[in-house]
């Protein structure tokens, strides 16, 4: 019987050359055609956890919200969407940051984040860890960042070094 990372890799889908040429995207839609494995994987990045203490689960837009909201409720805690700029509807608080050519902001409801709680950051994929950081900066202006939690995470790109910075709690279902 395949282990848990062996049956997630099993079904992620390489796609080449998008979103550009020369990248190899790790597409992990076809996971939802799944409803055994994906439970099995909330399972998993809840245990990851244990122990911890997780007042909200912050998902970054748009994937880290497909696993992100069913982790939070395996948690039994609330979920928070962290979006890109101008996509929600009260009051936000903003972290701008740069990427490979110009910069980009997220945000996140102002009344969404209690003040001095611990926020578990989740994203489906990690690769340089840009985005992550940027969601740990927003997260920090009015809580605590209890860790980071992904599906994938691309070691070779060493994002997990930069937010073990942060915060040394950095988990992953599956590396590449």
């Amino acid at each position: 019987m395949k282990n848990l990372e062996e049956r997630v890799k099993s079904v992620i889908r390489d796609v080449q050359d998008f979103p550009k040429p020369g990248i190899l995207f790790k597409d992990i839609t076809p996971i939802l055609l799944y409803p055994d494995l994906l439970q099995d994987m909330i399972t998993e990045m809840a245990n990851q956890f244990e122990g911890i203490q997780i007042d909200a689960v912050a998902g970054i837009e748009s994937r880290g919200y497909l696993f992100g909201v069913l982790l939070a409720q395996k948690l039994q805690v609330p979920f928070i969407m962290i979006r890109k700029e101008g996509k929600l509807p009260a009051k936000t608080i903003k972290e701008s940051y740069d990427l490979e050519y110009g910069s980009a902001t997220i945000e996140v409801h102002e009344d969404a984040i209690k003040t001095g709680s611990n926020v578990l950051i989740h994203d489906d994929l990690l690769a340089t860890g840009g985005t992550a950081i940027a969601a740990a900066n927003l997260i920090k202006q009015k809580a605590n960042v209890a860790g980071f939690s992904f599906v994938i995470d691309l070691t070779f790109l060493e994002g997990s070094k930069k937010l073990k910075e942060i915060k040394p709690i950095v988990k992953s279902l599956i590396t590449y």
